[in-house]
């Protein structure tokens, strides 16, 4: 995961000085070697999200992976708001998390009710705090160029991440690229990966429920793609506008940009009545 200089947004946002002990830091050691001990690979990212839950100064998380710009799949949340602040940024095509994977750095942003981040993107700080969330941190998952993912924290109250949280985000997240690239290998090679998104599934999972999970990012991609062509023809703008328009109505109706894209694809909703 890409461990360079956070972009921190923001009044507050760099995070305190003191990072962790050597305790600390065993503890942390102790409870990813917990998760990822005697547990097959398909629910170890997860279990690697929860371990952050549970010993970060955060109120959720959640792992998603990136198709592309306003594209993606949630992997796992551990709670709705979760799951509904990584949704809302795909289908705006904008905050944290999106500036993250565009930036393949760290995104801070420790205050989303006022200053520099609630100006920076300011609908979704909005559609934040309408969840009672004040603050996001999200981490991109990947190498130092390319970003396929990002961990995402959110916590109610504002204020930086610590640098003891910070220390402890950047080896889960390496953690969880590393899970991630295995089965995704797994998977291209049809090879059974063990498990599923639904835990009660998992024991009799034969590989393709998670195969069929890994290409929702591409293929969101390519039908948010199809359908913004779409939508230029009807409306005669160009991509860019088509784009934020379909992004505008997910928002709106409060569904996901790819839910709408397949929409248009079905002509069961047009831009130019």
């Amino acid at each position: 995961m890409k461990s360079g200089r956070p972009e921190g947004e923001g009044e507050g946002s760099t995070g305190s000085t003191q990072g962790p002990g050597v305790d600390e830091r065993r503890l942390f050691a102790r409870a990813l070697a917990d998760a990822i001990a005697d547990h097959d690979a398909s629910t170890l990212p997860a279990r690697l999200c929860q371990a952050c839950v549970d010993l970060l100064d955060i109120t959720g998380a959640s792992v998603s992976l990136s198709g592309g710009p306003g594209t993606g799949a949630v992997w796992w949340s551990s709670d709705p708001v979760a799951a509904q602040l990584a949704e809302a940024q795909y289908s705006l095509g904008d905050g944290p998390c999106q500036s993250a994977v565009r930036l393949v750095a760290p995104v801070l942003a420790g205050d989303l009710t006022r200053g520099t981040d609630a100006r920076r993107w300011p609908v979704f700080a909005q559609r934040a705090v309408e969840l009672d969330v004040r603050a996001v941190f999200s981490f991109p998952l990947g190498s130092d160029a390319v970003a396929i993912g990002t961990l995402d924290l959110y916590r109610r109250d504002p204020g930086p991440l610590s640098e003891r949280d910070m220390a402890f985000a950047f080896p889960a997240g390496d953690a969880i690229t590393f899970a991630l690239i295995k089965i995704q290998s797994a998977a291209a090679r049809g090879e059974p990966v063990g498990g599923s998104q639904d835990p009660a599934r998992a024991p009799g999972d034969d590989g393709q429920g998670m195969a069929s999970w890994l290409d929702a990012a591409e293929t969101g991609h390519e039908e948010v793609h199809y359908a913004t062509g779409m939508v230029m023809v009807q409306l005669r703008v160009d991509p860019q506008h088509a784009l934020a328009r379909l992004r505008a109505y997910a928002f709106a109706q409060g569904r996901t940009v790819t839910d709408v894209a397949r929409d248009v694809i079905a002509r069961k909703l047009t831009f130019d009545e």
